[in-house]
């Protein structure tokens, strides 16, 4: 594994809806937001909202970025995965915090910094109906559960270019990048399936709790939604043996199938080749 540049580095999931699926003004919004071709590709949401992530760290604020969806062309049908940066990074600063001492939270983030996000929270989802979002994101890895919605035949790699503008970070190349992409109804198959074999195979509530939670997550999307997996920055962090080989859909694939049939040694070590993946992701985090 080559290290490269600093991170964090970002896998995403994420649900593109098509344009029908958005009511009154999210709709109009984003078919202008389409027509005015005004979208980043992924890598370069990933880069922004890392900015001014880092940058509201840094001032103990909440990021602020507009209002940017990722849009993806499918079969003449156009499909948005909206960011909804505000509303992940409030989820996410009330989530950490809400199990610390408050003295330890405080460190962290200033009271009314967490108040101004409970009533953010609050009026969104009065707006809203809820505060579900399109994407979800981990760091320093891509969580195993994630690869029960996906097929081995759906990945696509590409290597990517080297990066020759100035200033560019050693070893990074345009177009790297590892994603899966599937159909909702698919991945909702795929997801009923995977508990059907948990729960006979596995008498462990906490083994099925994320992938539970995964299929809650689906069903509050369009049925013609699709899926994508991205390994994002990761991708970085793997040389190109590494990234070709990365079969993990595979290996998730075979352990739900040898755990069917009750063989649980060779489901175990199907898993255990993902974790090892895993591992020596998360590993350059401390490295770093």
């Amino acid at each position: 594994m080559s290290i490269r540049s600093a991170g964090p580095f970002t896998a995403s999931l994420r649900v593109y809806e098509p344009l029908a699926a958005f009511d009154g003004d999210d709709r109009r919004h984003w078919e202008q937001y389409v027509a005015e071709g005004a979208h980043l590709s992924a890598q370069a949401g990933v880069a922004l909202e890392r900015v001014v992530s880092l940058q509201a760290l840094v001032s103990r604020n909440l990021p602020v970025v507009g209002e940017h969806a990722h849009v993806l062309e499918v079969d003449g049908v156009t499909l948005i995965s909206p960011w909804r940066t505000a509303v992940r990074a409030q989820e996410a600063l009330l989530d950490f915090c809400a199990d610390l001492p408050d003295v330890v939270a405080e460190a962290f983030a200033p009271t009314p910094l967490l108040e101004r996000a409970e009533v953010e929270l609050d009026r969104w989802r009065a707006e809203h109906g809820t505060t579900t979002t399109h994407v979800r994101t981990c760091t320093w890895q891509v969580p195993l559960r994630w690869f029960v919605l996906v097929d081995p035949e759906e990945r696509t790699v590409s290597l990517g270019e080297p990066v020759d503008s100035a200033g560019a970070p050693l070893g990074r190349r345009t177009g790297r990048a590892l994603v899966y992409r599937t159909p909702m109804s698919r991945a909702r198959r795929r997801v009923a399936r995977a508990l059907a074999v948990l729960r006979t195979a596995v008498d462990d509530s906490a083994v099925t709790e994320g992938i539970e939670d995964l299929g809650r997550w689906l069903e509050e999307f369009h049925p013609r939604s699709l899926v994508e997996l991205d390994y994002g920055d990761l991708v970085h962090l793997l040389d190109d043996a590494e990234l070709t080989q990365d079969e993990s859909a595979r290996d998730m694939a075979s352990a739900l199938a040898r755990l069917s049939e009750g063989n649980g040694l060779e489901a175990a070590a199907a898993y255990a080749r993902m974790t090892s993946r895993m591992k020596a992701l998360q590993a350059v985090e401390s490295a770093n």
